[in-house]
């Protein structure tokens, strides 16, 4: 990370009642991007939250 960019790979994903896909953010750890997804997961709200990674090529990866 020599040009001084700051790497987020992980994704919170969100998916609504008519199964359209959100993302809701970009964190630097998987731990922090868990946090987040189960936090909003436990409003109580019928959409559904994950994690996924980003490749290196920009791709999510399960």
């Amino acid at each position: 990370m020599s040009d001084g960019t700051v790497t987020l790979p992980w994704l919170v994903v969100r998916q609504d009642d008519n199964g359209n896909r959100y993302r809701v953010g970009r964190y630097a750890t998987r731990a922090e991007a868990e946090k987040i997804a189960d936090s909003l997961d436990g409003r109580g709200h019928k959409q559904l939250y994950w994690v996924e990674r980003i490749g290196q090529n920009g791709s999510t990866v399960s």
